[in-house]
């Protein structure tokens, strides 16, 4: 993406030592006590469930995206209280332009108004902004706030919050794949050297590491063409509570969760086979 130049004075970087600390859970929850490098890198949310909230309570769907705001940055101080260095955030899939225009009108307005009403405390935390997602029917005030903020924050090193946007999985395949063809026309690319790695370095975000642990709220049991690539070795966790309702105590569960999975990435080690007891002596022998 082509970032916007910046002034001195909204790019001016901030030190680790700087970053404010986390803030404190609402009810006063601490965070378990699991090792710190047990901890999962790469975090990817599914926030599902705003709708449902709402019409349980009788009020219209966008006051549950309004709810579910609150969630998302309660999650996001609580990675970094424990330790995630990355959490990618399902903000708008390529499949949500299907929604009512009222709808949609509401959810591209919600995401100027809450990147623009959260970078003071992310900047402050030391979260770098990262946006995923396809430019084409996008509205351009929503990506120049995303620019805005990408370049603001991007020499802060706790934790990367990446908001994917118009993001879809398969779409981000497409795109690394037609992306890689060109590339190859142009004799750019050799296509005997076409690997993993080499088709990785194609897709949006090519420096993040691959997801570790994938939530999902609100009892759904799918992946929603989120992140299909680098999900492909994720810990899956379904939780049944409705987004608005999910805090940074439901992700340190989601965590509790992957720290005792066995994670083998197809590998195994041998079972080890005891040998046989010697037989029993007969009686009649002796």
């Amino acid at each position: 993406m082509r970032r916007p130049q910046q002034s001195a004075a909204r790019t001016a970087v901030r030190q680790p030592h700087e970053y404010r600390e986390p803030k404190p859970h609402a009810g006063g929850a601490q965070p378990p006590g699991f090792p710190r490098d047990l901890v999962p890198r790469h975090v990817a949310l599914v926030m599902d469930g705003n709708g449902r909230w709402a019409k349980e309570r009788g009020l219209a769907r966008t006051d549950g995206h309004t709810a579910g705001e609150a969630s998302l940055f309660d999650v996001v101080e609580g990675a970094a209280q424990i330790g995630v260095e990355y959490v990618s955030a399902y903000a708008f899939s390529t499949e949500n332009w299907k929604r009512s225009p009222e709808e949609v009108r509401f959810l591209m307005g919600f995401n100027i108004e809450t990147i623009h009403r959260r970078i003071d405390e992310m900047d402050e935390l030391g979260v770098r902004i990262r946006w995923c997602g396809r430019r084409p029917r996008l509205w351009q005030s929503v990506i120049r706030e995303l620019e805005i903020a990408e370049e603001r924050t991007k020499h802060n090193t706790r934790l990367t919050l990446a908001m994917c946007i118009n993001y879809g999985g398969r779409a981000e395949i497409v795109d690394a794949a037609a992306a890689l063809a060109r590339d190859v026309r142009e004799g750019k690319v050799d296509p005997k050297k076409i690997d993993e790695e080499l088709f990785a370095s194609y897709l949006d975000e090519p420096d993040m590491p691959d997801v570790d642990l994938f939530i999902r709220s609100s009892g759904e049991q799918r992946t929603s063409n989120f992140l299909l690539w680098q999900s492909a070795y994720a810990e899956m966790v379904f939780d049944d509570v409705l987004w608005p309702d999910f805090d940074r105590t439901h992700l340190w569960k989601a965590v509790e969760s992957y720290v005792s999975r066995d994670r083998r990435y197809g590998g195994a080690l041998p079972n080890i086979v005891t040998a046989d007891p010697a037989p029993a002596a007969d009686p009649n022998t002796r």
